[in-house]
């Protein structure tokens, strides 16, 4: 057993500290995070530290997306027993699909951490979280792309980055879609999830291939579907994007009545620039809603992953000029639910 784990560190709130009323990164040469866990876990296993960028991750540029992918490639893979990237909780979700998907055949557990509160706050968990992350690694004897995160008053879960949704509003709990984890830390051990939904830790031992798609592109606009959206204010008459995507409600719907609020009016629109559409997310296996007939035949679908996925995928495609639908058509890892 090598015993050692590459730590990156980007900033975020977990290396943040809290003065007042405000949260700023701070810079350090020695890991307050690693000093208290091993203050707290008495261990020996070495941490070799790496600090490609330090940011609050809503202000991550593709630029630093990209400092940091290639840093996890630069890392030796078979000097270590795993990699952690400790992340800003604000935009945790969509790096930890974006990895998912371009490292989706590392061959040794990357695992992302965070805190909603900064180590000096009492509230922080994220000593805890790092703590789920390296027993998951001396756990694990398969690779691939993972988060580790408590939420207020449960244990530390173990989260599949593919399946990893948007932090709920206000409180910054993080689930997995359908609410199905991997897994989670129990009494300092990790226990595998059996829900039917998530897929069997033989299959991690199989090969996966390599995605294809690595490059961003930022030309594309989402919109969520809500009540009395208006999409008539959705004109492209300066700039065009080369796609758009629209998040639709739960069931698959979004409103094709009325005149402002009509998606199909608004879809017959962006045909008109030549301005691919995806709608998600969409369940193969569930009823189609009279709203929602015709709609896949349209646009371009994404079924069977969530929307957060379904927007990695689609900037992937444009970023690595791949077609939006042969992406979305992967299964690269354990994305899709069906």
């Amino acid at each position: 057993m090598k015993n050692r784990i590459c730590v990156i560190f980007t900033g975020g709130t977990i290396g943040s500290l809290a003065s007042g009323n405000t949260v700023d990164l701070k810079k350090e040469s020695k890991s307050a995070l690693i000093e208290k866990y091993r203050a707290a876990h008495k261990t020996d296993v070495i941490f070799d530290e790496l600090r490609p960028l330090n940011i609050l991750s809503e202000n991550v540029q593709p630029s630093d997306l990209e400092k940091m992918a290639d840093c996890v490639r630069g890392v030796n893979k078979d000097d270590y027993d795993g990699i952690i990237i400790t992340h800003g909780t604000d935009t945790l979700c969509f790096t930890a699909n974006l990895f998912s998907q371009i490292f989706c055949d590392i061959k040794i557990p990357l695992v992302f951490v965070s805190a909603l509160y900064p180590l000096n706050d009492s509230r922080s968990r994220g000593v805890e979280n790092f703590a789920g992350a390296v027993t998951f690694i001396q756990s694990a004897d398969f690779g691939g792309v993972f988060v580790s995160f408590e939420n207020h008053g449960e244990n530390v879960k173990i989260h599949l980055a593919s399946r990893l949704v948007s932090a709920s509003q206000i409180d910054g709990n993080y689930e997995s879609v359908l609410n199905v984890h991997f897994g989670e830390i129990i009494d300092g051990k990790f226990i595998y999830n059996q829900n039917p939904d998530n897929p069997a830790l033989i299959k991690f031992k199989e090969h996966r291939r390599p995605c294809e798609a690595q490059k961003l592109c930022m030309d594309m606009v989402t919109i969520q579907a809500h009540s009395l959206l208006n999409f008539d204010f959705y004109r492209f008459k300066e700039i065009k994007p080369k796609a758009v995507m629209v998040q639709l409600y739960h069931s698959g719907t979004v409103c094709t009545v009325g005149r402002e609020a009509n998606f199909k009016n608004f879809l017959a629109y962006c045909k008109s620039l030549g301005i691919q559409v995806v709608i998600a997310p969409i369940d193969s296996s569930a009823r189609v809603y009279e709203s929602a007939i015709g709609l896949t035949e349209e646009c371009t679908a994404a079924y069977d992953i969530s929307f957060e996925m379904a927007t990695v995928k689609v900037l992937l495609a444009l970023g690595s000029g791949f077609s939006i639908e042969s992406v979305l058509a992967e299964n690269y890892f354990f994305e899709k639910l069906h």
